[in-house]
């Protein structure tokens, strides 16, 4: 597994890196501790070292697993995290004050909380799990990131950037203060490529490229008759005609990757890591099959220029989580 520097530092992680929010079993219905930490344990014995979680994901039950495999592997793995906003907001909204959102003292709290969660002194990155720049001038945030560095409880500092608001991150990566950004970035949404990834180059800011399989609908396998197990929180992203919708701008994409790749999901994973912005791009995989598959997809490499031009013509702006 070919492996890069994070950020400024001198720290190498992995190209694919191991999206553990389906792993949290709130959400994405279906996922078994057993299986998930198989999963786990073989994405490290793949060569994976960088592993995405979150609080939120299952209240930190996605955290205890990923701090349990990192013990009974004995590796040093590079893992993150992510504090919710306090109003639990998914995105944060323009009106909403910084001192609801994100006071300091409640920046600490949480961050503690995950520690524990995973069993560590110090997390490698920890990141808001929303945000909205027009915070990023207010000195609050970042006395409270100043402070967990200094304290050796954070290493480096992220955000993941609200859904398909790609640029809404800038300003505060403008601050020197931010080491990352994890944002949706796939063949549909494009967006990235306008601003976000050439300031990231430019400034040597990490990016993390989250969704890249669409939540599913890059991979091929969503068709009319789909359907998903109850409470599973895909009947709402893939509702109404979306399915239908999805299939056949798949089917259309698929068109012009299979020359060089043998399967749709293959492209969507190559497509993230062909810019050199990105650092890694970080899926869900809740089984040991779509792990080896989707380190198998990564290991290809980028894709040629001529495909990434075909591409460039799926580019598609809606939101579905809305």
């Amino acid at each position: 597994m070919e492996k890069v520097k994070f950020a400024k530092s001198n720290e190498d992680v992995s190209r694919l890196g191991f999206g553990c929010w389906g792993i949290g079993k709130s959400m994405w219905i279906g996922a078994e501790d057993n299986e998930s930490k198989q999963a786990l344990h073989l994405a490290i014995e793949q060569g994976i070292n960088f592993f995405d979680t979150a609080l939120v994901y299952g209240n930190g039950h996605s955290e205890k697993l990923v701090g349990e495999v990192e013990k009974e592997s004995g590796q040093k793995l590079f893992i993150a995290s992510k504090v919710p906003s306090k109003l639990m907001e998914w995105p944060a909204k323009d009106t909403s004050a910084l001192a609801d959102s994100f006071p300091e003292d409640y920046l600490i709290q949480k961050t503690e909380e995950s520690l524990r969660n995973l069993g560590r002194d110090y997390l490698d990155l920890q990141q808001f799990h929303v945000w909205s720049d027009t915070w990023a001038e207010r000195d609050e945030w970042k006395e409270a990131v100043m402070k967990l560095k200094q304290s050796g409880k954070v290493r480096y500092w992220g955000i993941s950037i609200n859904d398909h608001q790609a640029s809404n991150g800038i300003a505060a990566g403008k601050t020197g203060l931010i080491d990352c950004f994890q944002v949706i970035f796939n063949i549909y949404d494009q967006s990235p490529l306008d601003e976000l990834l050439p300031f990231c180059e430019e400034n040597k800011i990490s990016v993390l490229a989250r969704v890249p399989l669409d939540e599913g609908g890059l991979t091929g396998t969503i068709k009319p008759e789909t359907t998903f197990p109850e409470k599973d929180w895909r009947n709402y992203y893939f509702r109404g005609k979306r399915k239908q919708e999805v299939f056949e701008r798949a089917n259309k994409v698929f068109q012009d990757v299979k020359i060089e790749c043998d399967t749709l999901a293959e492209a969507a994973l190559r497509y993230t890591i062909s810019f050199n912005a990105v650092t890694s791009v970080i899926p869900g995989m809740r089984s040991r099959k779509n792990l080896l598959s989707n380190v198998q997809s990564v290991n290809k490499g980028k894709l040629s220029q001529e495909t990434l031009e075909k591409l460039k013509t799926h580019r598609w702006t809606r939101n579905y989580y809305l």
